[in-house]
């Protein structure tokens, strides 16, 4: 039996024994029966009321639990619907009781889930509209009624993390452009002329708009102050480098251009209208000095000329370079002379420093080659003679190679320009063969001259004769050697017997008639 039954038990047998108490009571008193059975009804009535009123005080508990439960489950439903969540599943073979308290502890939590939710969803929506009034974009598109998603929320984080993100970026291009355009102005010397000049200048950063608008607008007035100083920077450079032509062909003293040494490197508008004044003022002194101003250009257009590699012809061509009237107009063909030849040295310098280099090699070659047909160079002692031999050597092999690679450039050029670059006058490849040949013709003479000294020399000694040298001994002019002197005058000259005027005449005769001896002339005099 359980605690409830002993209980009820209990409480049976002791109502029985109160009432057999009652009536023994009642007896004992005297009270007659009707009264006694009076009495008994009226406990019978107060037990039965007073029970009758628990059971309708745990009826109506019952009543409330029930309610409970069932409001419980219909809020749990809203819940469920609004926060997009499945339903909670009750246990089985719960008491009332139980099942009550579950559900109101269930639906506690699932509060606490909405609350969480639409807080996180309100300080989104704050920092969403902050973002949208500092960057002027749309707010993000949200019911902020009703209860978010999970996934509502986690796409409405990201778009705010995003725009937050997005705002920095463009806070520092602000900030950037910003800077840019203060130096742009205070370099052009200018102060902002509309409103919006203005507000990005002289407005708080923090309060500044960062629509797209805006950084576009930025964008293109830094760009439009960037041209100009582009184009303030273009014309100072022109300037300066007419003042610096200028200085040197009117040989300015240096003290001069040292006063003016801050125009030369600063852009501002009061440096750039500096070098305008300092121009005109060279241009009126140049035109009160044309002749030493255009002899000044024709030393830098003989320049030129030579980085060009120009043919002499080339050169004759432009008449001006000789003619001694000294005009302006004589200047200005002179000026547009080195424009020209300034602008195609620039165009085509590449070519022009490979065909330098050729040529500087080229001329170190020519000097080693020199040196290695010269006879005082063994007198050398210090080892530069196997160093020359080696730097000759690595030209002998480069040279091809560079001759080569300019070829490769010039039909490039030659290609893209439809003409023949020209090497004073001539094609590159026809000037480098014609080096080559030169060369080697000029070693062929030289050749050819030693052979000629040479037979002459041995001419001279076969018709004129020469001393026999020992070099281990020296003795008397016109002694014989032992053992290989012929005899003369009637003695042996190998087997057979000679005279001596015989022999004399036999050596003139062949040195006469030009034939090569390669013996050695004996060290004899000959007969009259």
């Amino acid at each position: 039996f359980s605690s409830s039954e002993v209980h009820a038990a209990e409480s049976v047998a002791y109502l029985n024994r109160a009432l057999v108490r009652l009536q023994d009571i009642w007896e004992e008193i005297g009270i007659p029966e009707e009264q006694r059975l009076q009495r008994t009804n009226d406990v019978h009535k107060h037990i039965k009321g007073l029970l009758d009123l628990m059971i309708a005080e745990e009826e109506e508990l019952k009543k409330r639990v029930l309610k409970s439960i069932e409001s419980c489950r219909k809020e749990l439903s809203i819940l469920y619907s609004e926060l997009q969540m499945a339903p909670f599943e009750e246990e089985d073979g719960c008491s009332m009781l139980q099942m009550e308290k579950n559900c109101r502890t269930h639906l506690e939590v699932m509060k606490e889930h909405k609350k969480q939710r639409m807080e996180e969803l309100k300080g989104l929506v704050v920092k969403d509209r902050e973002l949208c009034d500092v960057m002027c974009t749309t707010p993000f598109c949200i019911n902020q009624d009703s209860v978010p998603s999970l996934t509502q929320l986690e796409s409405y984080r990201a778009y705010v993390d995003d725009l937050t993100k997005e705002k920095e970026h463009r806070r520092k291009e602000f900030v950037s452009i910003k800077k840019e355009i203060i130096v742009c102005m205070d370099d052009l010397e200018q102060q902002p002329e509309t409103s919006f000049e203005t507000d990005v200048i002289c407005e708080d950063e923090e309060a500044f708009c960062l629509s797209n608008d805006n950084i576009a607008a930025l964008k293109l007035l830094l760009g439009q102050l960037q041209n100009r100083k582009a184009e303030n920077e273009l014309l100072c450079s022109g300037y300066r480098t007419k003042i610096q032509e200028l200085w040197e062909r009117l040989q300015i003293p240096q003290e001069d251009r040292e006063i003016f040494s801050e125009h030369m490197i600063n852009t501002k508008k009061r440096n750039m209208e500096a070098l305008q004044a300092e121009v005109q003022r060279l241009e009126v002194l140049k035109m009160q000095s044309m002749q030493s101003v255009i002899e000044a250009i024709r030393a830098e257009i003989a320049l030129l000329w030579n980085k060009c590699f120009y043919s002499p012809e080339q050169q004759q061509a432009f008449a001006p370079f000789h003619d001694d009237d000294f005009t302006e107009e004589l200047l200005n063909l002179h000026e547009a002379k080195i424009t020209t030849l300034k602008k195609c040295y620039e165009d085509h310098k590449d070519l022009f420093e490979g065909v330098t280099k050729w040529q500087d090699n080229w001329t170190l070659y020519l000097e080693l080659d020199k040196k290695a047909n010269d006879p005082s160079r063994f007198n050398n002692r210090g080892g530069n003679l196997l160093k020359e031999e080696k730097q000759r050597t690595d030209l002998q092999k480069s040279l091809p190679k560079l001759e080569k690679s300019l070829k490769a450039q010039i039909d490039v050029w030659e290609q893209e320009h439809g003409k023949d670059f020209l090497v004073n006058g001539q094609k590159f490849l026809d000037y480098v063969q014609q080096q080559w040949d030169q060369h080697h013709n000029e070693k062929e003479k030289e050749k050819l001259e030693r052979q000629m000294k040479k037979t002459k020399q041995m001419q001279e000694e076969m018709l004129y004769g020469t001393m026999v040298k020992t070099p281990s001994k020296r003795r008397i002019g016109g002694t014989p050697t032992p053992g290989k002197m012929k005899k003369v005058n009637g003695m042996r000259t190998g087997n057979k017997k000679t005279p001596l005027h015989g022999m004399g005449r036999i050596a003139v005769t062949q040195s006469l008639s030009g034939s090569d001896c390669s013996a050695p002339a004996l060290g004899l005099q000959l007969a009259p």
